[in-house]
């Protein structure tokens, strides 16, 4: 990581107003857009004669670390996803223990097996400096004060869209998206999970600097596709302000020590050399899931919502070990459990075939021959969508 000249205001140097964080943060804000220019990394989905991401799209990848692709989702898509998502917003509860919704109707999802929601306080770090999802989020960003009026609690995360959302299951199946998921980890690569970032205006939670992966990092055979990817589909335009923030190249320096690296950084969680991932609507974010990244708390004016969808090699989940979140379950993910997981993508793929029919299907090359099992009816939404989440693949 490249050294970075101190800022003044640090939002560690003691507790922040809303106003003051987004003020103090403006400085870092051009220093990231100025290199993320230098970069490029990004333009609009480009495959060549073999339906594999073009050569020069791959490379870029694989030596940065992520890619933008832009204008991938059209916008009457966009528009669909926005209408579902605003459902789960506004049916979820109030409060983490509460059952009904701002209305005081029953929350979405109270009959999910796991309930499709993580809420927080306004622009908190909930898992920052904690034992969460295997201690990786190594250090806590700044939490200014929300300003006055801002409710207790606001949706931070929310779960099973496939489930919850039509257009998230069709999302899901989208053609070039698992073409691109096909490029980066083999025709037989399978799901990780999905989650849907919700950080509205002034109140959005932070995410404080991790790496994904926690399984693999120690492995003889690791290297920088070990863990996977996350694509982030973005449903409203994405600013410093709001969006993802990466360190480019971190993907492929194994584990690194975050908190020796804040501890040490004059800026405090305001890391030298990272940059900004600002998108329109509809563009998609492909980060590999070992590089360093977070987001801050929300502290602007703009409303940000991320489709978050991860994929990985087979090879990397075949015998691992369930681990974020999902290792209470005690399970080694075998051949029949990733088979489950991933039937959901063969579930989608035929959803988006029979909203779209005149787009060309993927072919999801796992479940070429059983296509006929995995049509999307009511049969197939009981035993293949309902519950989903309970059997993601964790690495």
């Amino acid at each position: 990581m490249n050294e970075q000249a101190p800022i003044a205001a640090n939002p560690h140097d003691g507790a922040l107003s809303r106003a003051a964080h987004a003020a103090s943060m403006a400085e870092y804000h051009k220093d990231g857009l100025r290199l993320a220019d230098a970069i490029g990394n990004r333009g609009p989905v480009r495959f060549g004669p073999d339906g594999k991401l073009h050569p020069d799209i791959l490379a870029a990848y694989w030596k940065h670390g992520y890619y933008v692709f832009e204008g991938v989702i059209d916008a009457a898509e966009v528009e669909e996803l926005r209408r579902d998502v605003g459902v789960m917003v506004e049916r979820a509860p109030v409060a983490p223990d509460a059952t009904v919704d701002a209305q005081g109707r029953p929350a979405l999802g109270l009959d999910y097996a796991n309930l499709p929601y993580r809420l927080a306080k306004p622009l908190e770090d909930p898992w920052g400096g904690t034992d969460v999802l295997g201690g990786r989020h190594q250090t806590q960003m700044a939490q200014p004060e929300a300003d006055q009026g801002a409710p207790e609690y606001v949706p931070f995360l929310m779960y099973s869209m496939c489930q919850a959302m039509p257009a998230g299951l069709r999302v899901y199946g989208h053609p070039h998206l698992l073409a691109i998921a096909e490029s980066i980890n083999g025709a037989d690569f399978v799901p990780y999970n999905d989650a849907i970032f919700v950080k509205q205006p002034g109140l959005g939670a932070s995410v404080s600097w991790h790496q994904d992966g926690v399984t693999h990092w120690d492995a003889p055979d690791w290297d920088e596709g070990s863990h996977g990817f996350n694509f982030q589909i973005q449903l409203y335009p994405t600013t410093p302000g709001n969006c993802l923030w990466i360190v480019p190249g971190t993907h492929k320096t194994g584990r690194v020590d975050i908190k020796r690296v804040v501890s040490g950084n004059a800026c405090g969680d305001r890391l030298p050399g990272a940059i900004p991932l600002v998108c329109q609507p509809g563009d998609v974010t492909m980060v590999n899931r070992q590089m360093v990244h977070g987001s801050f708390a929300n502290s602007s004016p703009d409303l940000r919502i991320s489709i978050t969808m991860g994929f990985h090699r087979r090879k990397s989940v075949l015998g691992a070990k369930a681990a974020l979140g999902v290792e209470e379950q005690g399970v080694i993910y075998d051949a029949k459990r990733i088979d489950e997981r991933s039937a959901v993508i063969a579930v989608a793929i035929d959803a988006r075939r029979q909203y779209y029919p005149d787009e060309t299907a993927y072919t999801y090359q796992p479940f070429i021959g059983r296509e006929d099992e995995y049509r999307f009816n009511d049969e197939t939404f009981d035993a293949v969508i309902r519950d989903y989440s309970t059997k993601d693949l964790a690495i």
